[in-house]
């Protein structure tokens, strides 16, 4: 059926989608989000359907509508992949469903699917030949229906080729990877400098904060550019032996980046997922060794020891599988680890601590002196039980410091000192209504209060912390403060406060 086009002009993100009105999609037997096949000359797409009748809202009766028989509504995704302007004729048939719907079904029945499976799964995601929704079910599937380590394995090679890879010439190439929930953990930004000041080489690709308060990427941006191609990244690391790049800008393992954005509002993260989104951003920049740090405690994502020790072994497992040698610790993840909770007050934490200034975090500075020794053994840069005091060393003297310069310049970034760098200019400070023992400070709460402050995309906003847990505080003093460019952004942060603090004294 040809059908004449009406632009509309409006973008839908990644879904393509074509507007017919009720008497066409009848005629033609379409349902609302049915795939039809649009073909203008020798461009072919596939749409998802949405059939439009009187416009919402209209009186009984109202005859307008926003599409006339014979006329087809196109979003911007459309117009551009066909090259199609207001008054062209293109074609309409219906379209046959994707191969991996069958198999999304067949996981939702609890069935085991076959690496052939799920790589058409991860294809027709790189694709955009399933829509978000039916992506939803693949997660759903995957939650009610653990993965085993044979579908993790390939689910994870599926992964890696179905984006570029870093192709590096050493032999052997670091990466490190927290599984998340702990606020303020820049390690990565001291543990890289680190390592290559120590000679390693460590492509790190970070992502953006999904539900805290910064991301790695978001605090880096704060110092320089983080946004490049896979050429441009490799220039960096070849220069400098390390960098701190977002991730979401290149194509490594892109399929895991829609996994997770279908994730993110359903609040679930399937083992299977975790474990393959993880280790297939490793494998794609050939990371020869890797870290994974596991945070256990109150308010971080996994709250209990035993549960740790399970996933610690089938990283384990899936690494082996992998052919890549790995570090798992379980560390503390009942607190946030820096001061600064938010980008400008993270990248100050970051600098001050590498700085060795006794404005930094020692908790930063010791986790991440501590995993980038394990890095250092782990690789053989360092004899068995001497990574730590190597690890120390370099960031005493520092050489961690210079070589953190010398990736920041490379990624085209100027020399801040800590106290140039911007803080909102409207704050409040949070006091302590009694005297006793810090006991609890909640990285939900933290990272919440930060958020709604305007972190992180304010970059200025967020919390800074005075005391950890353990410390002594008497009434009065100052626990944290929170920084905000809006005034009606930090009375909604204070007012949070005032029903959940999340920092317990006893």
């Amino acid at each position: 059926m040809r059908l004449k086009v009406k632009n509309l002009p409006i973008g839908t993100g990644d879904i393509v989608i074509a507007v017919l009105c009720e008497k066409d999609a009848t005629r033609m037997d379409i349902q609302s989000e049915d795939r039809i096949l649009l073909t203008a000359d020798s461009k072919k797409i596939v749409a998802t359907a949405d059939i439009i009748g009187r416009i919402n809202g209209a009186r009984k009766g109202h005859k307008e509508k926003m599409l006339m028989p014979g006329e087809i509504g196109l979003f911007l995704e459309a117009q551009y992949a066909l090259g199609v302007k207001t008054g062209d004729y293109i074609t309409i048939s219906s379209a046959q469903k994707p191969l991996s719907l069958q198999y999304i079904k067949k996981k939702l029945e609890g069935k085991r699917l076959s690496s052939k499976e799920l790589h058409v799964i991860i294809k027709d995601i790189i694709n955009k030949d399933i829509s978000d929704m039916e992506l939803a079910y693949f997660v759903a599937a995957s939650y009610l229906n653990k993965m085993d380590m044979n579908e993790i394995t390939a689910l994870t090679e599926a992964m890696v080729h179905s984006g570029d890879i870093l192709k590096l010439p050493q032999k052997i190439i670091v990466d490190k990877h927290c599984i998340g929930g702990v606020a303020a953990n820049r390690t990565s930004a001291l543990i890289v400098p680190i390592l290559a000041a120590a000679g390693l080489t460590i492509p790190k690709t970070s992502s953006r904060s999904i539900t805290s308060a910064a991301g790695t990427a978001d605090t880096m941006e704060v110092l320089c550019p983080v946004v490049f191609s896979l050429d441009d990244m490799k220039k960096v690391v070849t220069k400098t032996h390390g960098c701190l790049v977002w991730g979401g800008a290149m194509s490594l393992a892109p399929a895991d980046d829609k996994i997770i954005q279908v994730e993110h509002p359903l609040s679930i993260d399937p083992e299977g997922q975790l474990l393959a989104s993880i280790m297939a951003k490793k494998k794609s920049v050939c990371a020869s060794h890797v870290l994974i740090d596991i945070p256990v405690g109150k308010g971080a994502k996994i709250t209990e020891v035993k549960e740790a020790h399970a996933l610690k072994r089938k990283f384990e497992t899936l690494a082996k599988r992998l052919h890549m040698k790995i570090a798992v610790i379980i560390t503390d993840g009942s607190q946030p680890i820096g001061n600064g909770i938010g980008p400008s007050l993270e990248a100050r934490d970051i600098l001050w601590t590498l700085k060795n200034s006794a404005k930094g975090s020692i908790l930063l500075k010791n986790k991440s002196i501590v995993m980038a020794g394990v890095l250092l053994e782990l690789t053989g840069k360092a004899k068995k039980g001497k990574g730590e005091e190597m690890a120390r060393e370099i960031v005493e003297t520092g050489k961690a410091y210079q070589k953190f310069i010398e990736i920041i310049q490379a990624q085209g970034g100027k020399l801040k000192k800590p106290e140039q760098i911007r803080l909102a200019h409207k704050s409040k400070d949070i006091l302590a209504t009694r005297s006793g023992v810090l006991t609890h400070i909640d990285n939900g709460t933290m990272n919440k209060i930060a958020r709604i402050a305007g972190a992180p995309h304010d970059k200025e906003a967020g919390i800074y912390l005075y005391y950890h847990k353990g410390a002594k505080v008497k009434r009065g003093d100052k626990l944290f403060t929170v920084y905000s460019d809006s005034q009606e952004r930090l009375d909604f942060a204070l007012e949070t406060i005032r029903k959940i603090d999340g920092v317990e004294v006893r």
